[in-house]
């Protein structure tokens, strides 16, 4: 895979999970990763002193997305560190990876819930590029995170099943507008993954995780790395005739 040296980045949600595996995955193929957090700053300081004991360039930000003034203060907040940390101000890899799951059938779903999962899942990715556009050169790499759920029903989490069907309707329709510029958009879609999300039902129960490895082809529970090698695959240059693709990232759950 070609290396992501001198490019910069910005991951959202990094400061665990996914997002924490793709900040350290494309720092370590040479990019300067902007980890976003959106509450937790310490999660998301021990990652960039992961990521610098081990090399490579990041630096910290936070934002809470989902609330009046995020997207403002996410860029502001990436205005103001990316030139201390690179000699381009630019971003050419924007990753937006964080998002909420709240559980609820239809008719369990308050409006409440239904509204957080939308600013956050779709709002803020949408105004994310948007803001995000004129920052970012001819030939960027825009990789918005999907589920598996788009086509895997899960009435229990229908919100936000909802939620990452639209950001597959935004990868399509967005790389269409953005190809003149040759800057890639493209999504990824996983299924169960070893992450905290899924920690309180997952980790420590043997029953659980054989149910979600039996829902893979390859018959194990997905990990982090799993998913971001497919991220950094889709922000390097190796990828540059790849676009307004879902990449299923599932194990094959469900075939």
């Amino acid at each position: 895979m070609s290396g992501l040296t001198g490019k910069v980045a910005l991951v959202t949600g990094a400061s665990r999970g996914i997002g924490r595996a793709a900040a350290e995955r494309l720092a370590a193929r040479g990019a300067v990763v902007a980890v976003h957090y959106g509450s937790n700053a310490a999660a998301a300081d021990e990652v960039v002193r992961g990521i610098r004991d081990a090399g490579g360039r990041a630096f910290a930000l936070g934002a809470q997305l989902g609330t009046p003034g995020d997207i403002d203060a996410l860029w502001s907040a990436f205005d103001a560190g990316v030139g201390e940390h690179s000699s381009r101000t630019c971003v050419d890899i924007l990753v937006n990876n964080a998002g909420v799951t709240l559980r609820g059938h239809l008719e369990e779903t308050t409006e409440e819930l239904f509204d957080q999962q939308v600013a956050v899942n779709m709002r803020a990715p949408f105004f994310l590029v948007q803001h995000g556009l004129k920052r970012m050169p001819d030939g960027g790499r825009i990789i918005n995170i999907s589920s598996g759920v788009t086509r895997i029903a899960y009435p229990e989490i229908i919100s936000y099943a909802m939620t990452k069907g639209a950001i597959d309707t935004f990868t399509l329709t967005l790389a269409k507008q953005l190809g003149a510029r040759g800057i890639t958009v493209n999504a990824v879609a996983p299924g169960i993954i070893d992450t905290d999300i899924n920690a309180s039902w997952l980790r420590g129960n043997p029953e659980a995780e054989q149910m979600a490895a039996g829902l893979s082809a390859l018959g194990r529970v997905g990990r982090v790395t799993d998913v971001a090698d497919v991220i950094a695959f889709l922000a390097s240059d190796d990828a540059r005739w790849v676009t307004g693709q879902v990449i299923d990232a599932t194990g094959g759950s469900h075939l």
